[in-house]
């Protein structure tokens, strides 16, 4: 019998995250972003979540809007980007914010998806990653609440590593350009950011696919993520697919060319 992990709607795919859980959600900035897995959990009304991913969307988009609807309570991200209120809300001591190096995030991601408890890196050797005392939470007037604590460092080769641990979270929000219907997937250009590490990382992962197809259909060397990481399927429309929003449009006068 081939298995087939697809499921009729993003409603159903994210019906039983409970309040209180932890997700790990796939992108970068708005690339590669599982924008209709995110609207179904608002619609759902789950609230103080832990939310793991590169940043946490934009204003009226994406994560954004569940920090906007307070369902946040705790990120662990490595930037604050272009959210205004992602940035309001932990300065104002609403939200705990574990800031972490981007490299170091995808990995302790990458570590919790392959079974590897912890890891050595020299990134954040010298600084108060290693040291302790990032702000994690602000009190309301301003002074710290919550901050990082020091972490284990130890020399290999002669230079000094610090020791991170790996995630594992409850769940894993994702988007895939192509899934089979067992669950591998194949993603496209800048959506393959933290997708893989996201979905490794999650004890239940959902996949939002642009396209489904039969298994057997993707050639082994396509497949980014196997289908072993993978719970759930849910394929968009052609219209839902097509929706691919940026952060920032740019433009210029374009030169005529000289004869």
């Amino acid at each position: 019998m081939t298995l087939n992990k697809v499921v009729d709607s993003a409603a159903a795919a994210v019906a039983d995250i409970p309040s209180g859980a932890s997700l790990a959600v796939g992108g970068f900035g708005l690339a590669g972003i599982p924008w209709f897995l995110i609207e179904a959990l608002l619609e759902q009304g789950a609230e103080d979540l832990t939310i793991v991913s590169n940043n946490c969307g934009v204003d009226g988009g994406g994560l954004g809007l569940l920090l906007e609807a307070r369902r946040i309570t705790r990120v662990i991200a490595s930037y604050v980007g272009e959210n205004k209120e992602f940035a309001r809300q932990y300065l104002a001591g609403e939200l705990t914010v574990e800031l972490t190096p981007q490299g170091t995030l995808a990995e302790r991601l990458r570590a919790g998806g392959s079974g590897v408890g912890a890891f050595f890196t020299p990134t954040g050797v010298g600084t108060l990653v290693a040291d302790g005392g990032l702000p994690w939470r602000y009190h309301t007037d301003g002074s710290i609440a919550l901050s990082s604590p020091p972490k284990e460092v130890r020399s290999f080769g002669g230079r000094e590593m610090l020791l991170e641990t790996a995630i594992v979270t409850d769940y894993a929000l994702v988007r895939a350009a192509v899934a089979d219907k067992a669950g591998n997937c194949v993603f496209h250009a800048a959506a393959r950011n933290f997708n893989p590490p996201a979905a490794m990382a999650g004890r239940v992962t959902i996949v939002e696919a642009e396209r489904v197809v039969e298994v057997g259909e993707l050639h082994p060397d396509e497949v980014h993520l196997p289908g072993i990481f993978v719970q759930r399927v849910h394929e968009l429309t052609p219209e839902q697919a097509a929706r691919k929003e940026i952060e920032q449009l740019t433009t210029r006068v374009r030169q005529e060319a000289h004869q």
